[in-house]
């Protein structure tokens, strides 16, 4: 469970957990060393909670925008529990140092991009598609050797329009057509790969900016709509397709964290 110190992939690592998995939770923020913003949430904290659900958490530090640091973990990952059957990629960086208004070079949200340099443009892309391609192609081998494996790739819906920010919008995009990329040259060897597309998830940053009553849902949502795709025996016909919490919650009957069942999240009117 790559990018899993907070947020969403905190949110799949517990639902996960739930379905008593083992999961391996992943990513920069650790107890240990260095925290990204120095925010508080941690890999160990993922963990626990992993075990608290019922499952089986450990932790592993790493850079997911490091080629060497990603196959080193599936390497480790491989040499001590033998096989990986899900993985899943909720990396995203793109939003660091963003205060709700504007991001560290003082551009605020849906700035023209011909106001606004195209120099962040490498960090959203590095921490988002580019750290789902490591992945991916980390992963790739011992799936296609074991001839089967489910390869989620978090990322937000762009079927419906323009996301309202180019940086944003277009590192999305990119995740999306990753999945449908390596949907389409996995499949053939049994392999599973798609995409997840969350609603405005109450994540820690969305409360500290004091948002949490935009939010649509928590991010067990998204924890419990993979641990749902992941025990499905027909998902390869999901292969490729950015799918929804919202939607999948219909289809498999989970629910959010508090019993409902929030509806897809939509942008615009």
């Amino acid at each position: 469970m790559a990018g899993a110190s907070r947020g969403v992939g905190r949110g799949i690592a517990r639902g996960l957990g739930e379905a008593g998995a083992t999961v391996i939770v992943t990513a920069r923020s650790s107890e240990t060393g260095p925290r990204t913003e120095m925010r508080p949430e941690a890999i160990e904290d993922t963990a626990r909670e992993v075990d608290a659900a019922g499952g089986e958490g450990h932790h592993y530090l790493c850079d997911h925008t490091s080629e060497r640091a990603v196959d080193e973990l599936v390497h480790w990952i491989l040499r001590r529990f033998g096989r990986i059957d899900v993985a899943v990629s909720s990396v995203w960086g793109g939003n660091e140092g963003y205060d709700g208004e504007r991001y560290p070079d003082g551009a605020a949200w849906g700035t023209p991009f011909w106001r606004r340099s195209a120099e962040p443009f490498g960090r959203f892309l590095g921490a988002g598609p580019y750290a789902g391609l490591l992945l991916a192609r980390a992963v790739a081998p011992a799936m296609v050797s074991a001839r089967g494996g489910l390869l989620v790739l978090v990322s937000f819906g762009t079927e419906e329009g323009y996301l309202g920010d180019v940086f944003y919008d277009l590192a999305k995009a990119t995740t999306n057509r990753l999945a449908l990329a390596c949907s389409a040259e996995l499949g053939a060897h049994g392999v599973t790969a798609l995409g997840l597309s969350p609603g405005y998830v109450r994540t820690e940053r969305v409360r500290d900016l004091g948002q949490t009553e935009l939010a649509t849902e928590s991010p067990l949502y998204a924890g419990r709509a993979v641990a749902a795709l992941a025990a499905d025996t027909a998902v390869a016909t999901r292969a490729g397709q950015i799918l929804h919490p919202g939607d999948l919650a219909r289809d498999y009957g989970f629910t959010d964290a508090d019993g409902s069942q929030p509806p897809r999240f939509r942008v615009g009117p």
